[in-house]
């Protein structure tokens, strides 16, 4: 208002004859707070004239599955991961020891496990690579005889036991008649027992030189034949209880 009078008075216009008309100063931002309420008015008579989306009516909470054993099977994929590296480490020093060291001893070692049951199956040694065991303990006091065609026979009463370790291949005989074994030692060795009145193994079962395989009441005679295939063994020779091959 100042400024207009003052405006005035320097264009030597009487003061009386100026109309001051004061112009109301807006708040700062009132237009644009206008045009946002009227925005806002119209958004909200719009949705209330249209229903709500249902899908977009209720946010639900996103469940995620938790998986309370996930680091011990992460673990245990390590670990499988590692012992395949492992497998893969030896598999590749063995194919590289056949190669350069064929005479190795884990060449030697692997070998005898893939072979194993071929060698068991297919035992070739022959009664020379055997020892032979007493059939009779020395304090039975049995005197043992060897007759012509190799049958070694005793009378007592007494245990009776392998001349080496084997397989018991088959079983025979009865209590009256007695009994009879036949015991494996390899594919070509083999001992024939008969005449024992009881029979502790039966057949498949392992026999061991130190374990009796039967037993005899001294009422009858113990036969007792080595045999080389179907061939009776004579050479060898009996010092009171003890026997050995005469080569």
């Amino acid at each position: 208002m100042n400024e207009e009078l003052d405006y005035a008075e320097m264009l030597e216009i009487p003061v009386e004859t100026v109309t001051v008309k004061r112009k109301e100063r807006r708040k700062k931002g009132g237009r644009e707070n206008d045009l946002r309420d009227k925005l806002v008015e119209q958004v909200n008579d719009r949705m209330e004239e249209t229903e709500p989306d249902p899908a977009f009516a209720e946010s639900k909470p996103i469940e995620r599955e938790i998986k309370p054993h996930a680091k011990r099977d992460k673990a245990l994929r390590r670990v499988v991961v590692g012992e395949f590296v492992a497998v893969c480490a030896l598999c590749a020093v063995i194919f590289l020891t056949n190669i350069f060291l064929p005479a190795s001893a884990i060449n030697t070692f692997v070998k005898g496990l893939f072979r194993g049951n071929a060698a068991e199956a297919a035992d070739t040694r022959t009664y020379a690579d055997f020892t032979l065991s007493p059939v009779v303990s020395e304090r039975a006091g049995a005197e043992l005889a060897v007759s012509e065609s190799g049958v070694l026979t005793f009378t007592a009463a007494c245990s009776v036991y392998p001349p080496c370790d084997g397989t018991v291949a088959a079983v025979g005989g009865d209590a009256e008649t007695g009994y009879a074994v036949e015991i494996k030692h390899s594919e070509n060795f083999s001992t024939l027992i008969a005449g024992l009145d009881e029979l502790y193994l039966a057949e498949g079962d392992k026999a061991y030189a130190t374990l009796p395989v039967g037993h005899s009441s001294g009422n009858a005679e113990v036969r007792v034949t080595f045999l080389d295939g179907e061939t009776p063994l004579t050479c060898y020779t009996v010092n009171g209880s003890r026997l050995a091959w005469e080569l």
